[in-house]
């Protein structure tokens, strides 16, 4: 139909509009961030332009609900301005059907990020993490000092720094028996990871523990059959955001299967679906917006929105945080805000309407 294609077409541009407006501003808070460590090691200017707009993508699935609302209001709101949408309820559309046209652009929308999220997004922003560290002679750390720490059921892992996805510092390992008792101590100054569970250790140190006594010997390298594969090492020094959602699943499972603490990862899983939610529910606010009054102004529901908007952003993160904190329920934590958005704009559309 012809007036929900021009609809249609009034919201993409509002939500370019909007895209290029937000996205830019965000990605100028990281390059000022990533500028003050120009200078550092190799890290140049054009090392900090790149990571950022290696970001970008990253960036844009983070404010889509804020796209969603603010390129929804713009939309409907100057179709209002110009009442139009008067012209649409008189030629006898409600305002549930005129709601559509957003409501499925949004729709495309979530589709377009969700192959952002597991396609474009994790690869280039773990590309940017990976560039400067190296650029910075850092590497990723679950702790300051405290290295990269990982387990299975007999065996524990700590790795100083992995310098790139083959070579790893200062390795500890600790092998336990069936009882979990320690069996035995190795310490190596470096590895090198020949294949998925094959490493190659350098200067290393072995300390063997039988009864009551302690066996200690010196080697200058020892093969060692390791329980991780390069992919789960790099997943470990990856921050839980930048990881795909297929990456989250298989690492959450993983670290429950070590019994390890897996409650960071499963938010982080758990927050992508949540911002799903989220964006429909910036989509459904945004329609009452318009409809209830235009009379203040574009500018000022414009200035509303984009206020509710980063009141709802703080709140989710604020619950997000809390809820590692207290070890509340990933799954609850992460779709609460948005589940409890969709029920106020619903609640908000049946009094406009």
């Amino acid at each position: 139909m012809i007036i929900y294609r021009y609809i249609a077409y009034q919201v993409i541009i509002g939500f370019l509009i909007a895209t290029a407006i937000l996205l830019p501003l965000f990605s100028f808070f990281d390059l000022l961030d990533q500028l003050e460590d120009v200078g550092k090691g190799t890290y140049r200017a054009i090392d900090a332009f790149l990571y950022t707009a290696m970001l970008m993508p990253r960036r844009l699935i983070q404010i889509a609900p804020f796209v969603a609302l603010l390129g929804t209001v713009f939309a409907l709101g100057k179709l209002a301005v110009h009442s139009e949408l008067v012209a649409m309820r008189v030629a006898g559309l409600s305002p549930l059907r005129i709601s559509w046209a957003p409501l499925g652009i949004g729709i495309m929308m979530l589709l377009g990020i969700a192959l952002l999220e597991q396609f474009v997004a994790p690869q280039l922003q773990q590309r940017a993490i990976t560039n400067r560290a190296i650029a910075l002679e850092l590497s990723a750390e679950l702790g300051r000092n405290l290295g990269i720490w990982t387990r299975n059921e007999h065996n524990i892992l700590r790795i100083g720094r992995m310098l790139h996805s083959k070579h790893a510092i200062d390795i500890e390992i600790l092998k336990l028996d069936l009882e979990g008792f320690l069996q035995s101590h190795i310490l190596a100054q470096s590895a090198d990871i020949i294949s998925d569970d094959h490493w190659k250790l350098s200067q290393v140190i072995i300390r063997t523990f039988e009864d009551d006594r302690i066996t200690l010997s010196r080697h200058e390298t020892h093969e060692w059959r390791s329980f991780l594969n390069p992919e789960d090492i790099l997943t470990l020094t990856k921050p839980p955001e930048s990881l795909s959602p297929l990456e989250l699943a298989r690492h959450v499972e993983f670290l429950r299967s070590t019994g390890q603490d897996a409650d960071s990862y499963a938010l982080a899983l758990w927050r992508k679906v949540g911002s799903a939610l989220m964006t429909i529910a910036m989509l459904l606010l945004s329609i009452p917006f318009v409809f209830g009054s235009i009379r203040s102004g574009l500018s000022n529901k414009l200035i509303l929105a984009t206020l509710i908007g980063m009141a709802v952003y703080l709140l989710d993160q604020i619950i997000a945080n809390a809820g590692l904190i207290l070890h509340l329920n990933p799954a609850l934590v992460a779709l609460a805000p948005g589940l409890t958005m969709i029920l106020l704009a619903n609640l908000w559309l049946g009094r406009t309407f």
